[in-house]
């Protein structure tokens, strides 16, 4: 191999100035391009030995061409490839250079980020894989070492395209990996091609990274590390609420009971507050999440669970219901426990929630005053447009609790009394779910209503929905 020097010259170009890392999958060398008049990342890529003359003429035309695919990659969470360049017969892919560390480094450094901190994390990871993915490239090695924490905020994910350039069966040799087992989801190490669900498992494992400050599976070697991916359970998620849902949904085994970028998005899309940072230098390389108005922001949750719901019905798996208080469920509309429900949005309503008692449209109290109640969210999985079973009520009811306690267990409902209140959900009769809401001018007869109370009986004064900054 060519000696390390400041003078070293990679494809006439490109002036090694010093190393800034390395891998298994070669060397990275800082270096200043000589005809943009900038610096920039060369990564010096080592195949496997026993490599032959026409496999490595196969990697080198697969590498040029995902190269340039992810050099069209325009996402602020993607680092820029700039170039491919052979020299001495090795390869280097020429990179935007970012002088931050990486998320597996600031953990190391600092110790696991806060949930806010992570929640910015995962936003601006799965920004970058959605544009990724709607491009047709697919990473395949997601992981901490993979994530960067840039200066101003800014995380970005780089390797894109050396991994899908070298993951082909005619470069491998017998019992390697393209990508760390750790981080590889269970499909991958099972013989199965890269999809975006496995980028989105390895997301999930990186996001556990981050707020564990470990893989959530590992052995003493890697044949136990794969063992576990396949067979282990999942270890408890220490943060709750929309982190720890998408959290545990990027880690379903089954690729269709997954969660998909959109889904874990719009969940997280309900986390509003700016990110506070952990100790440690890591705190400074946090975004706040984009601001959206609260109409919007419940909007986007009630859409991942539905979506996940449709999978959970389909194959038998509802995503993990947050630990939390047990709920009530009564059903609405004709035939139901409630007969009537016309109330949704932020309301707040006289009168105890009793088999038999109907909410007309007009029953709405302001919430300064004295009430029973406080409707705090509402979901709608099915709408009204397609002709569809009933669910059951069972069904119903598990995505209710699951949907309703998502929103109680975040910061969306605060208080100092919060632990001293109870959460009731109110699902479709069958009738009200098959009429769809014919007769209701509020909304649809398909949806999911979350309601407060006071688990003493007492009424309660002022809304348990916090203000939004």
């Amino acid at each position: 191999m060519t000696p390390v020097s400041p003078t070293r010259m990679i494809g006439g170009r490109y002036v090694v100035l010093g190393e800034l890392g390395r891998g298994g999958m070669g060397v990275v060398w800082r270096a200043e391009d000589r005809v943009m008049g900038r610096h920039v990342a060369v990564k010096e890529l080592h195949l496997p030995g026993g490599i032959g003359a026409d496999e490595r003429w196969l990697f080198r035309e697969r590498l040029l061409r995902e190269a340039r695919t992810a050099g069209r990659l325009a996402d602020p969470g993607i680092v820029t490839v700039y170039d491919v360049v052979t020299d001495e017969g090795v390869d280097h892919i020429v990179m935007e250079l970012i002088e931050a560390p990486t998320l597996a480094e600031a953990v190391a450094r600092g110790g696991p980020l806060d949930e806010r901190a992570a929640t910015a994390l995962a936003q601006q990871l799965l920004g970058a894989l959605r544009t990724a993915h709607d491009s047709g490239v697919v990473h395949r090695d997601v992981k901490p070492s993979n994530v960067m924490l840039g200066p101003g905020g800014r995380v970005r994910l780089t390797d894109f395209g050396i991994a899908q350039a070298a993951d082909d069966p005619r470069l491998t040799t017998t019992g390697s990996l393209v990508g760390s087992p750790a981080y590889l989801s269970p499909e991958r190490l099972e013989g199965s091609p890269a999809k975006p669900a496995s980028d989105l498992w390895a997301l999930g494992a990186t996001l556990f990274f981050a707020v564990h400050g470990r893989a959530p599976f590992t052995g003493d070697t890697t044949a136990a590390t794969i063992s576990a991916v396949l067979h282990a359970e999942v270890p408890p998620i220490r943060t709750r609420g929309p982190l720890g849902a998408v959290i545990a949904g990027l880690l379903q085994r089954a690729p269709q009971a997954r969660l998909n970028g959109m889904q874990a998005a719009a969940l997280l899309a309900s986390v509003g507050a700016p990110p506070t940072g952990p100790a440690g230098e890591a705190a400074t390389t946090r975004v706040a999440p984009a601001a959206a108005t609260p109409r919007r922001r419940w909007a986007w949750p009630a859409l991942a669970l539905v979506l996940g719901l449709a999978v959970g019905l389909a194959g038998g798996l509802l995503l993990a219901r947050p630990r939390g208080p047990e709920i009530s469920t009564l059903t609405y509309g004709d035939g139901g426990d409630v007969p009537v429900f016309d109330v949704t949005g932020e309301a707040c309503l006289p009168g105890a929630l009793a088999a038999g008692r109907s909410f007309p449209s007009g029953s709405r109290v302001n919430c300064d005053n004295p009430h029973d109640l406080e409707v705090f969210a509402t979901f709608d999985p099915f709408g009204t447009q397609d002709e569809l079973p009933y669910p059951g009520r069972e069904p119903l009811a598990e995505y209710a609790a699951a949907a309703c306690m998502l929103v109680f267990d975040s910061a969306r409902i605060a208080g100092p009394d919060k632990e001293r209140l109870e959460v009731t959900a109110l699902v479709p009769s069958q009738a009200s779910f098959e009429t769809r809401g014919e007769t209701s001018a509020s909304f649809s007869g398909r949806s999911v209503i979350c309601l407060l109370r006071a688990a003493d009986g007492r009424q309660m004064t002022g809304s348990r929905i916090a203000e939004r900054p």
